[in-house]
């Protein structure tokens, strides 16, 4: 058995860990193959790379890629091989996030809640802004008690202060990381709310785009939905994955790493050597 993370969050978009850090703390914890997937942004990457080099982790460039959608979509890009590419597709996300954020600060104005956007940033400390900035904040001026509490009455899909995003389709999303050399695969499918049945047309639409795998072990689930989800990545021919969406403190007692074996992944073909 071997310890792996496909699924790590850090200060490059809305994690609290650099990314050094991260490949420090995977190799205190004995974690043997490590994915850096930051939302939507691969600007971690290089330092990411250089860190696991030091410490001796195998490593795996990606991203997560939320997808505009009915449900909650979000994609997993595995062993991104042409980063300039990726680069270039958000920043048209990135200007699209940034008039989301705008608005977002006037909704929670008219709440009474006095933030701006020069605040959001220096949460952010020059990273990519996302909603747990917001919440963070808010908490640090006493608006919420913690980050769920700022979610859940303000910043989730549906709350008060949300504003939808503009985001690229699935399919979009998809052929951009089959495009860039990698590999595709839907992050933490508890998140979209469906039922199997549902579950599985989308997962017949998404791998009509040339989905390659479905996250099976996550801390969104518990063991009966990962034994759920793997027999629902066999019966669609996918590869079943397995992170933790760590994002340090913004996710208190989530750990590194998820325990599976050897075999659990054709490590070749995402460019990793056990």
């Amino acid at each position: 058995m071997i310890r792996i993370d496909m699924h790590v969050h850090s200060t490059a978009s809305d994690g609290t860990c650099t990314p050094a850090e991260i490949a420090r703390l995977a190799r205190r914890d004995r974690v043997s193959v490590l994915a850096l997937t930051d939302h939507d942004t691969v600007d971690g990457i290089s330092g990411f790379i250089a860190a696991c080099k030091r410490c001796a982790v195998r490593w795996i460039a990606g991203i997560e890629l939320s997808a505009a959608a009915k449900v909650t979509t979000h994609i997993l890009g595995y062993r991104l091989r042409n980063l300039d590419m990726v680069k270039r597709a958000m920043d048209w996300v990135v200007e699209k996030r940034n008039e989301r954020n705008r608005l977002m600060c006037e909704k929670l104005r008219t709440l009474d809640i006095d933030i701006d956007l020069k605040e959001i940033e220096r949460e952010a400390g020059g990273h990519v802004i996302a909603r747990p900035h917001f919440a963070g904040v808010m908490l640090k001026k006493g608006y919420v008690s913690d980050y769920r509490e700022a979610f859940d009455r303000y910043l989730a899909r549906g709350a008060v202060a949300y504003v939808p995003r503009e985001a690229y389709s699935p399919e979009a999303c998809i052929s951009l990381i089959r495009e860039a050399g990698g590999v595709a695969a839907l992050a933490h499918p508890s998140q979209t709310g469906l039922s199997d049945s549902a579950l599985d047309d989308l997962l017949l639409e998404l791998k009509g785009y040339g989905l390659w795998g479905l996250e099976c072990i996550s801390s969104h689930c518990t063991s009966e939905q990962a034994f759920d989800y793997m027999r629902i990545a066999d019966k669609h021919a996918l590869c079943a994955t397995g992170g933790s969406d760590f994002h340090g403190a913004r996710r208190p007692g989530v750990a590194m790493g998820v325990q599976v074996s050897e075999d659990f992944l054709p490590w070749a073909r995402l460019g990793v050597t056990l």
